[in-house]
C-alpha cells in the first residue's frame, strides 16, 4: 500500500503557533518553559530552523504530545521541499540489482551514458532481451525454445560476453572427429608451459570456439560449455587459477561436454572444476574423469602412488612425470586432488595464462576487448 501523500505540508512552527495560541502563551513564555533561547522559538515558528531530537523532546513534555509527532512533521516538511525525482532512482537501483551494472560498465561491455533509458537498451541489447522484464537466456539455438540458465547475475554476464566475443570467430564447421584428432595434438603440448599457445589454433582447426574472459570478482566460475545455432560449440574459461595443471584439467573437462553435446539445452557452467561433490551429474562425473585422466592416465597414477606412497619425494614426481611426457606441474595437481595435499610440492605448479593469451581470443586482465 502506498503512504498516503497530503496536498500541503505546512512548516511545524504552524502547528506550533496554534498550539501557543490555544494555550494563550507568547514565544517568551515557552523560551522561558523549556528553557531555550527566545530566537530558537521565533525561527522556528517562522520556518526558519528545524525542530531537532531535542527540542521535540521538550515540545512533547510542554503540549503533552510525543516527541514522533513533532519529528514527523520536521520529516514531513522537509521532503515536501525535495523535488521528486520520478522513478528515475528506482530505474537504476532495478538495473543494479538485475545486473553487474558497475563491473560491465568499467569492462567496456556496456557504454555508459548520462541518459538512463540508452544505458537501459544497451543492456537489453547485451543480453539480447527486448526489455527489462524479460530474464535473459542462452541456449544453443535460436529457432528453439531459450532454456533458463541457473546462473547468477555475474555469471550471466560473463556468459554472455563470452557469446558476444565467439559469435564474431569465423571458423570451419565443428567436427567430432576433428576435435578428437586435437586431443592427440593438444596431448604434446602438455610438456611444457609455452607450449600452450598453440592450442588455441588446435581448438579453432576442429570448429570450437575458445573464448579466455577474466571472471568477475565473487562469480565463481572455471569454464562453460555452450552451442551456438547451426551447432557451433562454444568453450569459455576464467582462468581463475593461474596453474598449469587447473588450465589443462578445465580445458579436457569442457572438451568433454562438447565431445557428448553437453550444453545444446542449456549451457553447462562450471564451477570449482574437479572437486569431489556427491550427487554430481552424470555429465560432470564424465567431464571430471576426462579431464584427470587426460592429465595423467589414471591407470598410471594409481599404480605410481600405489608403488611410492608414503614417500612421494620430488625427485619421484619429477621422474614420473618425464615418464608421462607432462609438465611435474600437471602430476602434481592430480596428487593434490588424490592425496587431499594442496600444499605439495606447489612451486611446480607454475603460471601458464601469459602463455595461453596472447594468442588466444582473449578479454580480461588489464586488456579489454573490444
Amino acid at each position: 500500500m502506498n503512504p498516503r501523500i497530503p496536498a500541503e505540508v505546512f512548516p511545524p512552527g504552524e502547528f506550533l503557533r496554534e498550539e501557543l495560541e490555544a494555550r494563550e502563551w507568547s514565544q517568551q513564555e515557552l523560551a522561558d518553559i523549556l528553557d531555550r533561547p527566545p530566537r530558537l522559538i521565533s525561527e522556528v515558528i517562522a520556518g526558519k530552523r528545524a525542530i531537532t531530537p531535542e527540542t521535540a523532546r521538550g515540545l512533547s513534555e510542554a503540549f503533552g504530545t510525543s516527541a514522533e509527532y513533532w519529528m514527523n512533521l520536521e520529516s514531513q516538511y522537509q521532503l515536501s521541499k525535495v523535488r521528486p525525482t520520478g522513478d528515475h532512482v528506482a530505474r537504476k537501483a532495478r538495473l543494479y540489482s538485475k545486473f553487474p551494472v558497475r563491473e560491465m560498465l568499467r569492462r567496456g561491455w556496456v557504454q555508459a551514458s548520462e541518459n538512463l533509458e540508452v544505458v537501459e537498451q544497451r543492456f537489453c541489447d547485451f543480453f539480447n532481451i527486448a526489455n527489462l522484464d524479460v530474464e535473459p537466456t542462452l541456449s544453443h539455438a535460436a529457432k528453439k525454445t531459450h532454456a533458463t540458465i541457473d546462473a547468477t547475475p555475474l555469471q550471466l554476464a560473463w556468459l554472455f560476453r563470452v557469446k558476444s566475443m565467439a559469435s564474431q570467430q569465423k571458423l570451419p564447421p565443428y567436427s567430432k572427429d576433428k576435435l578428437n584428432q586435437a586431443l592427440e595434438k593438444l596431448k604434446v603440448l602438455m610438456v611444457a608451459p609455452e607450449e600452450s599457445r598453440h592450442v588455441p589454433r588446435i581448438m579453432a582447426e576442429a570448429g570450437v570456439r575458445l573464448v579466455f574472459v577474466e571472471p568477475i570478482s565473487g562469480s565463481m566460475l572455471d569454464g562453460a560449455c555452450f552451442w551456438l545455432p547451426d551447432d557451433r560449440p562454444v568453450i569459455g574459461m576464467t582462468l581463475r587459477f593461474d596453474r598449469i595443471d587447473n588450465f589443462w584439467f578445465v580445458l579436457r573437462h569442457e572438451i568433454e561436454h562438447v565431445l557428448n553435446g553437453d550444453g545444446k539445452d542449456t549451457a553447462v557452467i562450471d564451477s570449482n572444476v574437479g572437486e569431489a561433490k556427491d550427487g554430481l551429474p552424470e555429465s560432470e562425473v564424465k567431464a571430471n574423469e576426462a579431464g584427470a585422466n587426460f592429465c595423467v592416465p589414471t591407470a598410471q597414477l594409481e599404480n605410481f602412488v600405489a608403488r611410492v606412497q608414503p614417500y612421494f619425494s620430488e625427485q619421484r614426481v619429477l621422474n614420473f612425470a618425464q615418464r608421462m611426457n607432462v609438465h611435474p606441474g600437471i602430476v602434481v595437481g592430480q596428487l593434490q586432488r588424490k592425496l587431499g595435499r594442496h600444499d605439495f610440492l606447489r612451486k611446480h605448479q607454475v603460471r601458464i595464462r601469459a602463455n595461453v593469451i596472447p594468442s588466444a581470443d582473449a578479454d580480461g586482465w588489464g586488456s579489454f576487448s573490444e
